[in-house]
């Protein structure tokens, strides 16, 4: 059976997962009456509720006697380590391209990556039914975009399908509106090369992705790049020295049909594989024949640009929600995670106590901290910094290109607050319907916390994607956030009458009757300064009835509840997020008064 293996790139949003059930469907890889959930390669609860690809996934469909590998990459940025390495186990890419919004961030982003390592993608303008669909416009985005990534002249002949993933037809021709995917099929057997692989040297196979089984282990998943493996034989690890890390036997090998992972007895070069038998071997480690001792070469991987310290919860309420506290837990789990995702990195402290999280932003860490939350972990997290680094002139920090789509009421005021966290424009033109797209480049730091107060601006209507661009001189001090806090300063349960006298000072954020303790941030000050409250203040009891019944009448505002990303990129330095499996609760760091006026002199000193 011949064979092609081929990725799907495209920015987040622009219907790649959904793409692919089509081709499932089309292919005859579904039965006709099986039930299959919507967006199936998206398998993790994260992925369904939040609408993204979060891990790359592998499947494979049949079509006219060939074998077609499929990998289903993350669009967002902060998984971008995830896609490095998964181009290196393909041959060609299809690049789907949104009629619309066009070329952005990510797909540069990828798109780079795809033609660097010399792969011929096939531009499939999806979503071709919009009504504000511009696709010449968009192709001509496309291809100033491979010129811009010095793309050869045979990458630059690239040919193009206009399709509907969501129903199912590609063409083309620009103007269909019905058919089936059967154009792309063919376009991939035509277009993208079998695997260049020598079937006859030993076996060798790259790791690009790790997952665990509580049956089978660590399984390493790849493309066999030289040679047979057979099932039980002996094979060996090697690091990117040419070290042996161990040695084992491949006690199961499994092909990817369909949605499934299938036990086979052999797998031959250029094949898409898992592979378990091994305990040590990670990402970027060649697996191969005994008889091997040059290893593969990898993907060089970008380097995280962000970190966030990950403590022992150590609020008056730890333990009672979490069933996983010790600094030993949260250990072993994070270096798990940074074992299998190598865009992060775990280092730790010098106490034990906490650990410095590197990763590539906001989104990637975030949703690390809610994988853990969900699996019982108790945390504390403490606030978002920038990771700098020593440059030729001196002190250089991360910028990235951030792409805004906003209506055009709203660009003063976007433009306006991105020069006041230091980004220059580079760029801004119409892109039709009555919306703006400006582009700038951005420290890092400067976007922390911005995303929220970006959607109240523009009223929920701006999109914005952000990208790393490089490493740049550093832009000096940025101001920070501008309202302080209202912090409570005792234990015990809020009151319906301490907070309707507190609304005044500013937004509550915690409701009556639930749990306070002392250095708990339950709101936000009207003003600059941090103000300590007392919350649980009751009414004094009196011989004298009120007229009118206007003890009842306490009627408080809704609190201003944060999703995790939210508390996260709100609180202050001096703060931190508590998250446990059904809370998230936001505190100073020192919770006694005494010691934060002590480390506020030592800061100010």
């Amino acid at each position: 059976m011949s064979l092609r293996n081929v990725a799907i790139i495209a920015h987040v949003d622009h219907g790649k997962t959904t793409l692919v059930d089509q081709l499932f469907r089309q292919s005859g890889t579904f039965r006709d009456n099986q039930r299959v959930e919507e967006r199936a390669m998206d398998s993790n609860d994260l992925e369904k509720e939040r609408g993204i690809t979060i891990l790359a996934k592998c499947t494979s469909v049949d079509w006219k006697g060939t074998r077609i590998n499929i990998v289903d990459t993350p669009g967002h940025a902060d998984f971008g380590g995830e896609v490095e390495r998964i181009l290196s186990m393909v041959d060609g890419v299809i690049l789907l391209v949104d009629s619309s919004e066009g070329a952005m961030p990510q797909t540069k982003f990828v798109t780079g990556k795809a033609l660097a390592l010399g792969l011929r993608p096939i531009v499939v303008v999806n979503k071709i039914d919009r009504p504000d669909s511009r696709v010449e416009e968009v192709l001509n985005e496309v291809f100033d975009l491979f010129v811009t990534l010095e793309a050869t002249d045979e990458q630059l002949d690239f040919p193009v399908l206009y399709a509907s993933g969501r129903n199912g037809y590609a063409s083309e021709d620009a103007e269909a509106r019905e058919g089936t995917l059967a154009p792309l099929f063919d376009k991939i057997i035509d277009h993208v090369p079998e695997p260049q692989v020598d079937a006859e040297a030993p076996f060798s196979f790259l790791v690009t992705l790790l997952d665990r089984d509580n049956f089978l282990g660590r399984i390493l998943t790849g493309r066999v790049e030289t040679g047979t493996v057979r099932l039980n034989q002996p094979i060996h690890a090697l690091d990117s020295d040419g070290q042996v890390i161990e040695t084992g036997r491949a006690t199961k090998i499994m092909a990817f049909r369909g949605l499934e992972r299938v036990p086979v007895e052999e797998a031959r070069a250029g094949d898409i594989i898992s592979l378990a038998g091994l305990t040590v071997a990670t990402v970027a480690n060649t697996i191969a024949d005994t008889s091997v001792s040059v290893p593969l070469k990898a993907q060089p991987i970008d380097p995280p640009t962000l970190s966030m310290r990950f403590a022992v919860n150590d609020s008056p309420m730890a333990g009672r929600e979490g069933s996983k506290v010790t600094s030993r837990m949260i250990r072993d789990r994070l270096m798990r995670e940074a074992e299998s995702n190598v865009a992060i990195r775990v280092t730790e402290s010098e106490d034990k106590d906490s650990f410095e999280v590197a990763g590539r932003g906001e989104l990637q860490l975030g949703v690390l901290i809610e994988t853990m939350r969900r699996e019982g972990f108790e945390l504390g997290i403490s606030r978002p910094r920038v990771l700098f680094r020593d440059g030729p002139g001196g002190r250089e920090e991360p910028y990235e290109t951030v792409v805004i789509d906003v209506d055009e009421e709203y660009s003063g005021t976007v433009v306006d607050k991105m020069n006041q966290r230091k980004a220059e424009m580079t760029d801004m033109r119409p892109s039709g319907g009555g919306k703006t797209r400006i582009t700038f480049s951005a420290p890092s730091r400067g976007l922390i916390g911005y995303h929220g107060e970006f959607l109240s601006d523009t009223r929920g209507t701006g999109i914005m994607n952000r990208i790393f661009e490089r490493y740049g001189p550093h832009k000096g001090a940025i101001e920070g956030r501008k309202n302080g806090v209202l912090i409570s300063n005792g234990s015990g349960e809020a009151n319906a009458y301490a907070l309707n006298a507190l609304e005044d000072r500013g937004v509550l954020m915690v409701g009556p009757g639930e749990p306070l303790y002392e250095g708990m941030i339950i709101g936000e000050n009207a003003k600059p300064d941090d103000l300590e409250v007392n919350p649980m203040k009751a009414k004094q009891l009196t011989n004298f009835r009120a007229s009118g019944g206007k003890d009842d009448a306490i009627r408080l505002t809704p609190p201003r509840r944060l999703t995790l990303e939210q508390a996260i990129a709100y609180i202050d330095d001096d703060e931190m997020v508590e998250v446990t499996p059904k809370s998230i609760r936001l505190r100073k760091r020192h919770l006694d008064p005494h010691e934060r006026k002590r480390a506020s002199r030592a800061k100010a000193a």
